[in-house]
């Protein structure tokens, strides 16, 4: 047994998100999306250094030490997989271990809105699914395919860096690939994913101008392909996309678009009342004719006004989801008032500042 594993297991007793090991500090606690210190005294460089690579293989300590960072998965038996990510810093080695549970929660318990239901029953096109870090993508997006596991018969191939949820087999086969274990690139693998029978692709993170390319001519050619992206609304989420793209492309990539996307799903988490745990807030766009228009002709500002009369298509705006949150108690009107107006000053800066760097030149965290 590893060293680190009662850091572990004390993680889930406390209910924390992800524990911070950190050469020549006390080891902290992500617990209902608050730092809290732990009563630990602080941890020598040495000491982080050999509980970290307690848990690493000889590839992957050999990758550390050539890239300084690191990304991996660790299972531990009763607790959950956690993905880790390690990395140097001032006083020497980190790392970060964010817990994914054992058992996926379907869209009720995780108070996400039924339209997700509907939004999924489909054959074909691109769902994106979209937040900050932290915010409960990776939740979301095991929870939508753990309901087509069971629903439907389908392949379903993911593509992640690392896996984080395990999907056992229902009435799906599920191919679960992981990046530098099983393929050498997102592109790598959805490439070689289009000629493996799949039904379903679910890419982790689109990163860069290829991945992204190929998940929409997957989308395209027949294949329902959800993927994430680290914006904080589904209008951004669509410029995002299209401003990867070289100016001289970006015309028929709208099109393409405006013909492939199934719907976005952009999230936020808030604390409940009690601060036991946080609930997501979801705003859904589904590309219906009407935002379709928009997408092609360039006029994406203009589809908020679509998601606000949308609701019968199973559209949710950001102001909708608060006011239903708080009609159910599920969140306290000033937590959901203060995530409204934060919204409301990043948009005016947004639009004061233009559109910032492009996507391509500056990838995303995990």
């Amino acid at each position: 047994m590893a060293r680190l594993d009662d850091l572990l297991r004390q993680m889930k007793q406390q209910g924390a998100s992800d524990l911070h090991l950190t050469s020549g500090s006390a080891p902290y606690m992500r617990i209902n999306g608050d730092m809290v210190k732990l009563n630990y005294r602080n941890v020598s460089a040495e000491t982080c250094n050999s509980l970290i690579f307690e848990i690493l293989t000889e590839n992957q300590k050999q990758l550390f030490t050539e890239n300084w960072d690191l990304d991996l998965s660790y299972p531990l038996h009763g607790v959950g997989r956690f993905r880790v990510n390690v990395f140097m810093q001032r006083n020497g080695i980190a790392g970060v271990f964010r817990l994914i549970p054992e058992n996926i929660k379907t869209i009720d318990e995780l108070d996400l809105p039924e339209q997700l239901n509907g939004l999924i029953d489909a054959s074909e096109g691109l769902i994106l699914v979209t937040g900050p870090t932290g915010s409960g993508k990776s939740t979301t997006l095991a929870s939508l395919i753990h309901t087509i596991n069971e629903k439907q018969q389908a392949h379903i191939i993911t593509i992640e860096d690392p896996i984080e949820f395990v999907h056992e087999n229902h009435r799906c086969l599920i191919s679960q690939r992981e990046l530098a274990s099983h393929t050498k690139s997102f592109g790598a693998a959805l490439r070689a994913a289009l000629r493996e029978d799949p039904d379903i692709i679910l890419v982790g993170e689109m990163r860069d101008l290829e991945t992204i390319s190929l998940a929409i001519t997957a989308a395209e050619t027949g294949h329902l392909v959800f993927a994430t992206l680290h914006t904080n609304s589904a209008i951004k989420t669509i410029d995002r996309v299209i401003d990867v793209f070289p100016e001289g492309q970006q015309t028929q990539i709208r099109v393409m678009l405006s013909e492939s996307l199934r719907g976005v799903v952009a999230q936020a988490l808030l604390p409940r009342p009690d601060h036991q745990g946080r609930v997501p807030v979801v705003e859904i766009l589904v590309n219906v004719p009407a935002v379709a228009n928009l997408i092609r002709e360039g006029k994406t500002h203009q589809i908020a006004s679509v998601m606000q009369t949308g609701r019968s298509h199973g559209m949710m705006t950001f102001e909708g989801a608060i006011h239903e949150l708080i009609q159910k108690g599920l969140i306290s009107k000033e937590d959901g008032t203060s995530f409204l107006r934060r919204r409301s000053a990043g948009k005016q800066l947004s639009s004061s500042g233009g559109h910032g760097m492009r996507l391509a030149n500056s990838p995303a965290s995990t």
